[in-house]
């Protein structure tokens, strides 16, 4: 499977800085570039940016749309780098470190930890944050970036019953790899679980438990993109994932654990990078009404 057709692709609202992060991204991680960057006028947020990015072969989006939504490290980027992969996977991992690191936050310094002979939790300057992490050769290979939802306050503990969740949804889908808390790691309730991985659509995921004190959790700055190609495919996934009415907005939609998707059509992609401005204008138009995306308005709209 190309990574550039994934179905899902992580998404970042910024106020006004998509552009910048992007590049700054870009010119950090191997494989990298910006791919489209499109314009959209008479937005609730005035004028906004949409870039389109691939970092290290896994598509990214992000916007900038206004002050509404600030990133936080509830979803973070799990980055691996693997020795049995990357001839230089250490020199690599502390030169990244340092980029990512400059005027940003440490969570965790990077050093090495008893699941890791290397590995470090830093906040960057645009808010992102990313977890670099040494990975043992010997375990099955994993993609080099992979999402990490992080379960916290009121959602501490549902790690185990959402990834279940997702798997009943998503297509070409499975459960990989559990570690749960075991006794006496408090905060931390013995069971929950410390670190799980699954795989949605042929892409992994990493979910987590913290019970400790954290001033964050999941909002509307990181979602996830699923393209569909049908109508029959933006419903189901609508259907099945949306538990928030008030958060339904321009294919936006919030599920029960507080994590936000967007459901949008493969074509949209298009429309609005190939598109002339009043095509585009046309189709921005016909989106900002709806909430859950209507594909067949929305081609219509295109065609004029």
């Amino acid at each position: 499977m190309s990574r550039i057709n994934q179905k899902i692709v992580p998404h970042l609202w910024y106020d006004k800085e998509a552009k910048e992060a992007a590049k700054f991204y870009t010119s950090i991680f191997p494989d990298s570039k910006i791919t489209n960057i499109t314009t959209i006028h008479d937005t609730p947020s005035g004028d906004s940016d949409i870039v389109t990015f691939q970092l290290w072969g896994q598509k990214f989006m992000a916007i900038s749309a206004g002050p509404f939504f600030k990133i936080n490290p509830s979803v973070s980027i799990m980055v691996n780098f693997d020795p049995s992969r990357e001839q230089d996977a250490r020199e690599k991992i502390n030169t990244i470190w340092n980029k990512l690191s400059e005027d940003g936050t440490v969570l965790m310094p990077i050093d090495k930890y008893p699941f890791s002979e290397r590995y470090g939790w830093v906040q960057d300057k645009y808010g992102l944050s990313w977890q670099l992490i040494l990975t043992n050769p010997e375990g099955e290979e994993r993609p080099s970036m992979i999402p990490s939802l992080l379960f916290v306050g009121d959602q501490c503990g549902n790690a185990e019953e959402a990834i279940q969740f997702y798997l009943s949804i998503f297509k070409n889908s499975k459960q990989g790899h559990i570690a749960r808390y075991p006794k006496g790691m408090e905060p931390d309730i013995e069971g929950t679980i410390m670190f799980s991985e699954f795989l949605l659509e042929n892409q992994w995921f990493v979910a987590m438990d913290s019970a400790q004190e954290h001033k964050f959790s999941f909002n509307e700055a990181f979602s996830f993109m699923v393209y569909c190609d049908t109508q029959a495919e933006i419903d189901h996934y609508w259907e099945r994932l949306s538990a928030v009415p008030e958060a339904e907005q321009c294919g936006w939609l919030k599920d029960q654990y507080g994590v936000s998707w967007q459901i949008v059509p493969r074509e949209m992609d298009e429309m609005m990078s190939k598109g002339t401005p009043e095509q585009v204008t046309r189709v921005t138009k016909a989106f900002l009404n709806m909430k859950k995306f209507n594909l067949a308005e929305l081609q219509e709209a295109f065609k004029g």
